[in-house]
This record gives structure tokens, C-alpha cells and sequence, in this order.
């Protein structure tokens, strides 16, 4: 029993180090016309990295936030462009909210 619980309590007190991410600079660009973004990212660390880009838009109806998220494997230093939101009709009109992470693969 005691075992258990002094594993358990080191399992918890490495987990927020194990599970950390690195936070990147993102970029959320709407494309001429506003009818796509683009999401570019760099990735900071020294060695390439599983990153994730998350860009939430705004449109001029009511409750319509397109967001688009995306990940891949991004090579150390470099700054690449994630993907592309094709907007479904409305067109887009500001960044609410973007985030970042990469992490070791």
C-alpha cells in the first residue's frame, strides 16, 4: 500500500514536466478577400518538434467563430505555414483567440 501511494505521489509530481509544452509564436493571417486564413508558426526548440496551431475567427454573423486547428512535425529554427482555413461562406472579419505548443515527438 505504501508503495502505491509514494509511486503515485512521484508519478504526480513528474507529470506537469512530462506533459509541459513549449509555447511558439503564431501567426493568424486572413487572406485577401476574408475568405481564408493562413496559420504560420515557428518552432523554438533545437530539434524538430511535434507543434500545434489553434486560430479561432470571428465572422459578421451571430455565433459564427470558424477555428482551425492543425499539427505537424516542424523542423528546429524554421518557421512554416501550418495550413489553411477555406471559410464555409461567411466571410471572416477578425482573430479571436490563437495558441501554440510544440512539444518532443
Amino acid at each position: 500500500m505504501l508503495r502505491k501511494l509514494i509511486f503515485s505521489m512521484l508519478f504526480t509530481a513528474s507529470l506537469p514536466s512530462v506533459l509541459s509544452a513549449e509555447p511558439v509564436p503564431i501567426v493568424c493571417t486572413i487572406l485577401p478577400g476574408a475568405e481564408a486564413a493562413s496559420v504560420t508558426l515557428t518552432n523554438p526548440l533545437k530539434y524538430t518538434a511535434s507543434c500545434q496551431a489553434n486560430c479561432k475567427f470571428s465572422t459578421a454573423v451571430y455565433d459564427d467563430n470558424p477555428q482551425i486547428i492543425c499539427a505537424k512535425s516542424v523542423p528546429a529554427g524554421i518557421q512554416i505555414e501550418m495550413c489553411i482555413l477555406r471559410a464555409a461562406g461567411n466571410k471572416l472579419v477578425k482573430l479571436v483567440e490563437a495558441t501554440a505548443d510544440c512539444r518532443k515527438p
